[in-house]
């Protein structure tokens, strides 16, 4: 059996609002939000009384999503605020985009910073990191042809 799709990526957050402020600028899109609770999710994930709201966005081509999910219980643990990105574990997540400088300008506008700067790959890419809230590092590409 093979793998037919990758379904999303999940990102657990404090401020569901401001990260999915953060990702709609971007250029995603809003597909969903909900409050989940109850047993078949305490079975799943292996907590107990658990209770959380989810948004679920989606790139505009449809192919890539990104569940946020807020936990009111029980309370989310924290790893290392602002953890470099050679920490181990999930590091980034990485887009695609038209126009590089444009779109850091906009999440600028949401607290984005850089984590280094942008950089030109060859004659194929300009690319940067940039951290946005709660430490999320995001990769962004320019395709330079």
């Amino acid at each position: 059996m093979t793998i037919k799709r990758m379904d999303n990526v999940g990102i657990v957050v404090d401020d569901l609002e401001a990260v999915t402020a953060f990702f709609v600028e971007l250029g995603l899109e809003l597909e969903g939000e909900a409050t989940v609770e109850g047993p078949w999710v305490d079975r799943i994930v292996g907590l107990d009384g658990v209770r959380n709201d989810i948004v679920v966005l989606r790139t505009p081509d449809g192919h890539g999503r990104i569940e946020l999910i807020k936990f009111h219980t029980p309370p989310a643990t924290t790893a290392e605020p602002n953890a470099p990105v050679n920490t181990l574990g999930m590091g980034r997540i990485m887009f695609a985009v038209d126009d590089i400088e444009e779109v850091l300008a906009r999440l600028q506008a949401h607290g984005a910073e850089l984590v280094g700067e942008v950089v030109q790959y060859e004659d194929q890419y300009l690319l940067c990191y940039l951290r946005g809230p709660e430490g999320i590092i995001v990769a962004l590409a320019e395709p330079l042809n």
